[in-house]
């Protein structure tokens, strides 16, 4: 008998983890996400394709910034990440992915955007006029 009541008290244990992982995400919450994300698409799709800004760098600059915050609405609606899940664990993991993914790309582009600048070929007329 005991045996059964310590299998109870497992089932119980997990189905009350369970229902506290259940209220993480609602219809209302996956819809309000969806609506969310389909704007932040339709809206750089719209600047880029309409050729809102003369500039090319104010319209890259509001699609990254739109990036980022498109980013936000997928981990709190979607990842379901915010600072008290999992003690906050969670949280800590996606800043440290953050940093990395930065650290990643922002050396990248800076390694592409010197290799450009400094490893172009010359144009025909120069090669040309040392003959």
């Amino acid at each position: 008998m005991s045996h059964s009541n310590s299998h109870d008290h497992a089932v119980h244990g997990h189905e009350h983890s369970h229902d506290e992982h259940a209220n993480h995400g609602s219809l209302r919450s996956y819809l309000t996400g969806f609506v969310l994300a389909v704007i932040l698409t339709v809206i750089p799709f719209w600047l880029v394709m309409g050729h809102v800004f003369q500039s090319h760098w104010v319209t890259i600059t509001l699609v990254l910034l739109l990036a980022i915050v498109q980013i936000l609405v997928h981990v709190v609606y979607f990842l379901h990440l915010d600072t008290r899940s999992e003690g906050g664990w969670n949280m800590l993991s996606f800043v440290f992915t953050i940093v990395l993914v930065v650290i990643v790309l922002g050396a990248s582009i800076w390694v592409m955007y010197n290799e450009n600048t400094n490893m172009m070929p010359m144009s025909p007329q120069y090669q040309h006029s040392g003959e």
